[in-house]
Formats: C-alpha cells, structure tokens, sequence
C-alpha cells in the first residue's frame, strides 16, 4: 500500500472502530450490572414487603404471593414489553408449599438459605431473593426471568449500537475529509515541484510549510543545493577539459602540417618530435580526467588493510621510466609499520598523481623522497618531497582547484594532478597538506586516520 493517505485513514478507522468497539462493551457491561441492580433491589423490596405483611397479619398467608408488585409500565412507554409478574412463593419451614403466585413454577425457586441466589427451575434460570420469617416459621422467596433480564440488556445495547453503527460511515467520510485537508500541504508542494523545468534549482519556501513538513521542505533545498554545485562543477570542468585539450590538438595539428610540407627530414623529424609531445601531453590530460570522474564518481566502501610502504614502491616502479628520463631518482624510506584500513584504488590514484607531480617539479638529475610516517596509532603520513621552485605563496589557495596552474608550474601540465589528490583524500577521510622545505622545494603530505 504506498498511498499514505489510505494507510493513515485505515489506521484511523481501525483506532475509531477498537475505541467504538471498547465502548460498547463497556456500556453492555456496566448496562448490565445496572440492570441487575435495580432488579435485585426490586426482588429484595418486595420479598420484603411480603414477609412484612405476614407478619403485621394485613395479608393472610395463602393470599400474600398474589400481593408482589408488577413491573407494570404505561402502553406507550418503549419498554412496555417488559411487564411482567414477579414470581412468589411462600414454604413453611418443614419444607411445605404454603402459597405462590400464578405465574412461579411448582417446584422451589430457591434453597434453605435466605438473600439473593442463581437457580435453575424446570429448565429456566431465576434470581431469587429469599426471606425467613421465623416468627411465623415460613420462607418468602420472590424472583424472575434471567430471560426478561437479558432481554432488557440486550434491547438497551442494541438501541444504543444502531444509531452508533449508523454515524460510522459519516465518521468514516470526516476522517476522510480530514486528512485530505491535512495533507494540502504536501499535495501542492509535490505540484509546485511537478511544475519546475529542470533548470529551476531555487529553494522551496520552507516559512510557509506546516512544521512537520518542513524539514522535507529543508532536504529539498539542500538537494537542490547539492545539484546545482554539481551541476556547477560539471560546466567548468567540461569548458576547462574542452579549451585544455584544444591547445594541444590545435598544435598537434598545425606540426602535422608542417610535417606534410616540410623541405627537409631535419624540419620533418622536429615537427613529428613535437606531434609526439602533444600527444603525450594530450594522453596525460585524458587519463587524469578519467581519474578525476573516477574519483568523484566512486563511492567509498571497498576498504582493506593496505600495506602503504609496499604501495608507495608499486606507484614508485611504474614511474620509474618517467622519472628516469629526467634522471629524477625516487627514494622511498618507511619508519615502521604502515598498516592501515582504507580503499586502495582512492589511495593509489591520489599517490600516483602526488609523486607524478613531484617527479614533473623536480629539476634534472634530482632526488624526490618519498617517506611513510607512522604517528601513533591515531594517522599515518606520506611525505612527497621534491627539490624543484616549490609552490608560491600568492598559489596556495589555489592550488588544488581544476586546471590551476601556478607560476612554477611544468611545461605540458594540465592543472588536474592536486585536483584528483584532493578529491581521493577527502573520500578516505584524509587531509591533504602543503609545506616549503627549508633548502628548496615542496612537501606534500598525505595524511591518513586509522579507523
């Protein structure tokens, strides 16, 4: 069932229903009880009275069961169906039948003792009240119907249940009604919505929203805040990615054509060189636009015990050709155990593009230091330090933004490497940092938390 409405107005009426129904049967049962009270002090009074009138010889005995009471009540009352006739009888104390009333059954409504008692008589149950009058040595019993008891209880609940199951369908119909009108609120929120075109991110105003609905109103606005910084993010680096990679195209191009029509082989082989270069440079950029969409679009929850120090020298063999070219030699130096719990595919690309930046920085034929430090058990460094012009003050704050490159930046950079680095180590719950050495160059720090 996914319509909450039906859900809430089927809670509803099955609450009402439970409540009505509760009700009833209270009202059956305390009904009840009224009604045997009433007749068990009218059984009482006129056993009483009977047994008085013996007594005080204004009745003769043989003639005092004709004297109990009648429940008679007027012909147009709408319980005149009840009139009857308490029954009477009247047994010496031997045992013997003195008296009874024409309408009591032959056999005794009741034992030896006297008050109130249940008994069954010629098939029939009775309620009894019972006298002992020892001044004159006889047993007054008067009594009646459960029958006509139950009847008067049951016609009573039944003319209260008619009209109650009549206002349940009207009761049913103001639940209705009720939560239509209380879920207004939600209803033209989800058609203001409808109504948007698909470029219209302004926030929902939250101010005119009931209070339970508006912290739905809350998490709209921050999704809608959350696509349109991506959205944001999406147009940038495509206007970025797309005049990045028409520089080199363009050049790749115009050498191209200088190839075609070149005079000599020395011209020739000086424009494929420079083909060459651009696609290199070309080739980088892609991939690490593919690293970055692989990144912001990876979901961290792949995590394993990574030995760091093993992987720092994995990153370290496959750029030793480009470092080599260079003469660049990396040094990878471990302190103690770098054992820790995270996503290795984040972590690899952020080291890769951490010493493929150092080894671009570093000048010909220098060292780039590579160290995993261990601080405790609470977070594990790794230390790229390089020995190029480092990064300039007035960069800093700028520096991992998409396709900044600084002033000392290489040539044939695309601006991306810190971008991706950035990006990984937030997603592993790192922190990235940036610091000048003393005798020239850069470190940057990985740092990573243990869980």
């Amino acid at each position: 069932m996914n319509s909450i409405r039906i859900r809430l107005f089927l809670i509803l009426l099955a609450a009402t229903s439970v409540v009505w129904l509760s009700a009833f049967l209270w009202i059956q049962q305390s009904t009840r009880a009224e009604v045997e009270r009433v007749l068990d002090a009218r059984l009482a009074e006129s056993g009483q009275m009977v047994s008085s009138l013996i007594s005080d010889r204004r009745i003769d005995v043989a003639r005092a069961p004709t004297a109990v009471p009648d429940l008679e009540v007027a012909g147009n009352s709408p319980v005149s169906g009840y009139s009857h006739r308490l029954s009477c009888q009247i047994w010496s104390l031997e045992g013997a039948l003195v008296g009874r009333s024409g309408s009591a059954p032959a056999d005794s409504l009741a034992g030896q003792d006297a008050g109130f008692s249940s008994n069954m008589v010629d098939g029939e149950e009775w309620r009894v009240y019972t006298v002992i009058n020892e001044d004159l040595g006889v047993r007054v019993m008067v009594g009646d119907s459960h029958s006509v008891r139950d009847r008067l209880v049951r016609d009573v609940t039944t003319g209260l249940v008619l009209p109650a199951l009549a206002i349940l369908p009207l009761l049913a119909g103001l639940i209705w009604l009720s939560l239509r009108r209380g879920l207004l609120p939600l209803d033209r929120l989800a058609a203001g919505l409808s109504r948007r075109t698909a470029d219209d991110l302004n926030p929902v105003a939250v101010g005119s929203l009931p209070r339970e609905i508006r912290p739905v109103g809350t998490a709209i606005n921050g999704l809608f805040g959350r696509v349109e910084a991506a959205r944001n993010r999406e147009k940038a680096f495509t206007s970025f990615a797309a005049h990045e990679l028409k520089t080199p195209l363009a050049g790749i191009k115009t050498q191209a054509q200088v190839a075609m029509i070149a005079p000599d082989a020395a011209t020739r082989t000086g424009a494929l060189s420079r083909i060459q270069q651009g696609v290199d440079r070309t080739d980088r950029m892609v991939r690490q636009l593919l690293s970055l969409a692989s990144v912001e679009s990876t979901e961290t929850g792949y995590e394993t015990d990574v030995g760091i120090a093993g992987m720092v020298r994995d990153v370290v063999d496959d750029l030793g050709r480009l470092a080599s070219a260079k003469g660049v030699t990396l040094e990878v130096s471990d302190s103690g155990s770098s054992q820790i719990i995270t996503d290795p595919v984040l972590l690899m690309m952020a080291l890769r593009n951490v010493i493929e930046n150092a080894v671009a920085a570093a000048p010909d034929a220098s060292k780039v230091e590579i160290e995993v430090r261990t601080s405790g058990d609470d977070s594990l460094s790794i230390m790229v330090m390089d020995r190029g012009q480092g990064i300039a003050d007035a960069d800093r704050a700028k520096i991992t933004e998409r396709f900044f490159r600084g002033a000392g930046a290489s040539i044939g950079g695309s601006g991306l490497g810190l971008a991706i680095v950035e990006t990984a180590v937030k997603r592993l719950g790192g922190r990235l940092e940036f610091a000048p050495r003393s005798d020239g160059g850069e470190t940057v720090s990985i740092v990573l938390f243990r869980k």
